[in-house]
């Protein structure tokens, strides 16, 4: 029996549309920004806007997950969740999919891979927060993610010092591209990776949801 992953590789090899999966033409750039967005808020979307500006994408993707494994408390029903993003997040450059429940993964890693049987032509590039590079030697496979994708990682409030200090950015320093320079990132081979500068959007989902106007 095929996969979900071949099953969709094979339509899309001929030209056909999958249901429930984006439409990327051979060759693009894609952003996949990744994450549970409970809820989806303008800090999701001001760095939306600066990874198009910055790192000229034609597509960015968020990536609503079905959970997060290393969280213990699940988010939202992902209806309302995708419902939620799409209210906050329109842009035409802009894919809001679900994407990882329709293919049955949990972790980064994972999806990466599928993506890439689907779209082998797709040059795809992992996006963050800097939030996220202080812990990222945790995920799952997190290596393989370095060796095999590049990563974008976006400013967040505070983070941006502590974020050069990671133990993948001290580990992978020797292929950091400098911000100045991060229109070149999604064609690089990885490992490549940029932490970019700028004005940050202080606001996160946990402030969102302690404030009472996002319940689970």
């Amino acid at each position: 029996m095929l996969t979900v992953a071949e099953t969709a590789r094979r339509k899309a090899r001929r030209g056909m549309k999958v249901q429930g999966f984006p439409t990327v033409s051979s060759g693009m750039t894609v952003g996949l920004l990744g994450g549970s967005f409970d809820p989806a808020h303008a800090g999701h979307v001001h760095i939306t806007h600066q990874a198009l500006r910055r790192f000229r994408f034609d597509r960015i993707w968020w990536l609503v997950s079905p959970g997060n494994p290393l969280k213990t408390q699940q988010p939202a029903p992902l209806d309302r969740r995708m419902a939620a993003a799409h209210a906050i997040m329109q842009h035409p450059r802009v894919i809001i999919t679900d994407i990882e429940t329709r293919l049955g993964t949990r972790y980064t890693a994972d999806t990466l891979r599928q993506l890439q049987v689907i779209y082998p032509h797709v040059r795809f590039t992992w996006l963050m927060g800097a939030d996220n590079l202080a812990h990222f030697h945790r995920w799952q496979e997190w290596n393989w993610i370095v060796q095999n994708v590049p990563i974008g990682i976006t400013s967040r409030p505070g983070d941006h010092v502590q974020a050069g200090h990671a133990k993948m950015a001290e580990k992978y320093a020797r292929y950091r591209i400098p911000a100045t320079a991060a229109k070149i990132l999604p064609l690089q081979d990885a490992p490549a990776w940029c932490l970019l500068d700028g004005p940050v959007v202080d606001i996160s989902s946990t402030e969102i949801r302690a404030s009472g106007q996002w319940k689970r």
